[in-house]
């Protein structure tokens, strides 16, 4: 949080001086201005910077002096205050919360982003990297970094606990890391927009940010769909359109949608007769104990068995019966029409289709009997 004294009010500069909790409290002084009226003192219990500008430059000097004093545990009525004059109520400034930057020649070199900002916009800047000084804005909750040449993310995004929306629309992104999905981000990020990016694929994790409300993908090199879609049961807004999708997850199914954008992706034609064969006889008892963790719903992590059972499980598919299958299946794509995920849906070819090939699993061959005959009653491709 940012406070803005506009010029020094002698009763406010008393007040956070003669305060007890002002002992040992500063962490540091900003003075590189004072003899233009600016300094900046920052406390570390509130973590708020108190700004100071337009002042006389000798009251100025006065206060920091009497700050510095105050915070090795002097006398307030040593303090040297008297000389301050008072400041009229419209000097006062409010702390900004809302700050938009576009164009490079306006972008800050030399002085830090307030710290109270809930909105911060940096546009058409050509920046390769996420500045770190926008990271130890705790209070952001909304992040926007489009148009500009950023490649990767740094993992000390998801440390801002607020934040809400990030827009990295027409960016240079090849990845986003399993570190962001696990972050606080999946308690508060709602709208992620990574259109025009250089994306290939989304982490497994990326299902964890199971508060996303919002999600753009357009425009990228996506050749797949992460598995667990299906677990972003908030998701209300899709876009994924011109990019490289021959199908969609079989968790797709699982999604309720307000609109649907899957326009230009090279969706394969699919064939019910077409499948591949991935089941044993018998089933290995790896696969039956997997089985049984996933539909008894037992705990399981790192802690109790080795690390890549558990991104076996977490991976898991689900049969058409409801039972879960790990490593033996019997996998098809089938075409849905994505109206029954969807209310609105953008047309996904020139055709005129609203239809998209969706992958299915079978976790033995009497249920994937039973889905043949039901696709030949009712004539499904």
């Amino acid at each position: 949080m940012l406070y803005y004294l506009n010029p020094i009010h002698k009763h406010q500069c008393l007040d956070i001086c003669a305060s007890p909790q002002l002992k040992e409290n500063i962490e540091q002084f900003f003075t590189w201005f004072v003899d233009e009226g600016k300094a900046t003192v920052r406390l570390k219990e509130p973590a708020v910077d108190v700004c100071l500008s337009k002042a006389d430059a000798n009251s100025l000097k006065n206060f920091l002096s009497a700050a510095r004093l105050a915070h090795r545990g002097s006398d307030s009525d040593a303090l040297p205050l008297s000389t301050l004059t008072p400041v009229r109520a419209r000097d006062v400034e409010r702390p900004k919360k809302k700050l938009s930057i576009l164009s490079k020649k306006d972008y800050p070199l030399t002085s830090n982003f307030p710290y109270s900002l809930e909105q911060l916009q940096v546009s058409y800047c050509k920046l390769s990297r996420v500045d770190m000084r926008m990271l130890s804005l705790k209070g952001l909750r909304c992040l926007d970094l489009s148009n500009n040449h950023i490649k990767k993310l740094p993992e000390t995004i998801g440390d801002l606990g607020c934040l809400a929306e990030l827009v990295l629309h027409n960016n240079h992104l090849e990845t986003f890391s399993a570190a962001l999905c696990l972050s606080s981000l999946q308690r508060t990020l709602k709208l992620l927009d990574l259109s025009r990016n250089r994306l290939h694929a989304l982490p497994d994790q990326f299902c964890q940010l199971r508060e996303l409300v919002s999600l753009k993908l357009d425009n990228n090199l996506l050749e797949q769909m992460p598995t667990r879609i299906g677990q972003l049961s908030k998701l209300r807004f899709l876009s994924a359109s011109h990019n490289k999708l021959p199908f969609l997850p079989a968790d797709f199914r699982q999604l309720s949608l307000e609109n649907l954008d899957l326009f230009g992706n090279p969706f394969a034609q699919p064939n019910s007769l077409d499948h591949t064969m991935r089941l044993t006889f018998p089933l290995s008892l790896q696969e039956m104990a997997s089985r049984a963790v996933l539909d008894l719903r037992i705990p399981f992590g790192p802690h109790l068995i080795p690390a890549h059972l558990c991104k076996e499980l977490e991976l898991a598919k689900t049969c058409d019966c409801g039972r879960t299958v790990v490593d033996a299946f019997i996998q098809m794509v089938v075409s849905m029409n994505l109206h029954l995920v969807s209310h609105t849906v953008v047309l996904v070819d020139d055709m005129g289709s609203t239809d998209a090939p969706v992958k299915r699993y079978f976790c033995s061959l009497p249920c994937y009997s039973q889905f043949l005959d039901i696709c030949l009653q009712r004539g499904v491709r």
